[in-house]
């Protein structure tokens, strides 16, 4: 594949992976593609734990998925993250960002614009929305074949120090390299995010890798092989938009967007 089809190609994916394996080989393809990413002064803080394991796969997977639960049901998942929900393709298109809702069961469809207010939450919770989506997130990631954690190097990672923040920058490129590797190498990936949602459920993952103090555990993806005809969950989102050229580049100065770009963009 062409590397800018590789670019364009990446996402995150929200459906089930085969059950296979991953392979040794694509594994240290993986690592040694993150490894090639720069760093400040060539530090490589970078540090990564692969998971495959079934038995500390399922058990993260069921801390992820009650997380989920616990987040949803609360309400402090919409409280937080309400800027980059899209109920409607003409908002998506006007904003193009965000995560546009276009699959979701009957039931739900009326409450889609009511999911931010306590009437939409109570009836979520009637529903017991928070709960069947605890369980899709617990199943996805049980399932996966593999779990990546990426740490980074406490020497390094020194929150409010001028190295944390080439720290995290540095992981953030050797996790894209990572990420646009799993389209080549015909694999998926998706963030294991709700255990940061909630306190104290981090943790339980940091003890469970045996993660030592002199290093920070920052993220946690699930990876495997995409199967040939991917099933969307029974309520999905779709984030493929992107924001035009003139809504995110300047030309000279910050006065003065780009113009005659976008005529071209998707």
């Amino acid at each position: 594949m062409e590397f800018f089809d590789v670019v364009h190609n990446r996402k995150t994916t929200n459906g089930a992976f085969l059950p296979d394996r991953v392979s040794e080989v694509h594994l240290r393809t993986l690592m040694e593609s993150a490894s090639a990413a720069p760093s400040q002064l060539n530090s490589q803080p970078w540090r990564f734990v692969i998971v495959d394991d079934p038995t500390v796969i399922h058990r993260i997977g069921a801390i992820s998925g009650e997380s989920m639960t616990q987040a949803l049901s609360e309400g402090t998942f919409f409280e937080r993250y309400r800027p980059y929900f899209r109920f409607s393709e003409a908002e998506m298109d006007e904003r193009r960002d965000g995560m546009l809702f276009d699959k979701l069961p009957a039931p739900l469809r009326p409450f889609t614009k009511a999911v931010f207010t306590k009437r939409g939450q109570t009836v979520m919770n009637g529903l017991r929305v928070p709960q069947t989506l605890g369980e899709q997130n617990r199943k996805l990631v049980a399932e996966s074949p593999l779990l990546l954690g990426v740490m980074l190097d406490r020497s390094e990672y020194r929150p409010g120090e001028l190295s944390s923040f080439y720290s995290v920058f540095s992981m953030g490129a050797a996790m894209e390299n990572v990420w646009l590797s799993t389209v080549e190498l015909g694999m998926g990936i998706q963030f294991v995010s709700f255990p940061m949602e909630v306190p104290g459920k981090w943790e339980l993952i940091v003890d469970l890798l045996k993660v030592p103090d002199d290093l920070e555990l920052m993220a946690v993806y699930r990876l495997g092989y995409l199967p040939p005809h991917e099933r969307r969950p029974a309520i999905d989102w779709s984030s493929r938009q992107r924001k035009r050229p003139s809504q995110f580049v300047f030309r000279g100065t910050c006065d003065t967007p780009q113009e005659g770009w976008d005529a071209g963009a998707n």
